[in-house]
C-alpha cells in the first residue's frame, strides 16, 4: 500500500502508461513489414524498433517527433533491408495524435483528482500530437511538459526539473510529487537519479522501455501492473 497523505500530486509518463500507444504501432508496422514480404514476430519488430527510436531521440538539437517518428522507421527499414514508401512514412509520422487511452486512465485520473491530487504530464513528445491524443481521450493535466517544450527528450532530466518547478510553483515540493510510469528506460531511471518517488506501472505484455540505459538494473519504489491496481494500492 502506499500512503496518499505523504502526496501533493502525481507526474505521469503518458505514452504506455495512460495511452495504449504499442498495439497501433505494432499494427502499422506488422502491416508495413508484411507488404514488403518481411516475416518477423511483432514482439520483435517492436523491440527493434524501441531499440532504433533511441539514438534519434538522443541527437541535438532535438527532432520533432514526427521527424522522429519517421526518422525510426526509416532506419527499421534499411536495417531489414526493405522499402519504406514516402506516404507510408507521412501516415506514421502522425501516428502519435491517435493512440487510444487504456480503459482505468480516465477514472484513476478521475480518482486522484478527486483526492486533491494534482496531476502534471511529463511526454516524450510534440505538443499538438499530445494535445489531440489526451483531449479525445479524456485526460486532463494541470502541468504538462513535451519534449517539444524543454528541447529533449526523455530520459533527459530536463522533463523531471521542468515539471517539479511548475509544480514547485503551485506550492509543492519535490518530496511531495510521485511519478508514475511504465517506461524504465525513460522514466525511473531518470527519476531515481535525481531522488524522485516512482512508481513502475508494469503492465503485462508490453515491450517499450524495459531495456537500455540501466532500465534492467532500475528499482522503482512501488509497483502495479495498472492504473487500476494503483488506485487500490493509493488507499
Amino acid at each position: 500500500m502506499i500512503d496518499v497523505n505523504q502526496y501533493d500530486a502525481l507526474s505521469f509518463d503518458v505514452y504506455g502508461t495512460l495511452l495504449n500507444w504499442e498495439p497501433e504501432v505494432s499494427r502499422f508496422l506488422s502491416d508495413w513489414a508484411a507488404s514488403t514480404g518481411l516475416e518477423i514476430e511483432a514482439d520483435h519488430l517492436l523491440a527493434a524498433y524501441d531499440r532504433l527510436r533511441q539514438p534519434i531521440q538522443e541527437e541535438r538539437p532535438a527532432l520533432p517527433y514526427p521527424k522522429v517518428l519517421s526518422q525510426t522507421l526509416q532506419a527499421l527499414a534499411k536495417a531489414f533491408g526493405v522499402p519504406v514508401a514516402e506516404d507510408v512514412l507521412a501516415r506514421f509520422s502522425r501516428i502519435a495524435a491517435t493512440h487510444q487511452a487504456f480503459d482505468d486512465s480516465r477514472p484513476a485520473l478521475q480518482d486522484f483528482r478527486a483526492r486533491g491530487l494534482r496531476l502534471a504530464a511529463l511526454s516524450n513528445i510534440d505538443d499538438d500530437s499530445f494535445a489531440q491524443a489526451t483531449a479525445a481521450a479524456g485526460l486532463h493535466f494541470d502541468v504538462v511538459v513535451t519534449a517539444q517544450r524543454v528541447g529533449a527528450y526523455k530520459p533527459d532530466p530536463a522533463h523531471f526539473w521542468a515539471v517539479l518547478a511548475d509544480l514547485r510553483a503551485l506550492g509543492i515540493p519535490m518530496h511531495r510529487v510521485l511519478h508514475v510510469a511504465q517506461s524504465r528506460r525513460a522514466d525511473i531511471v531518470p527519476a531515481k537519479a535525481i531522488g524522485l518517488a516512482c512508481v513502475w506501472i508494469n503492465r503485462p505484455g508490453h515491450v517499450f522501455g524495459r531495456k537500455g540505459q540501466g532500465a534492467e538494473a532500475a528499482c522503482p519504489d512501488f509497483e502495479a501492473d495498472s492504473l487500476a491496481n494503483l488506485v487500490r494500492m493509493l488507499r
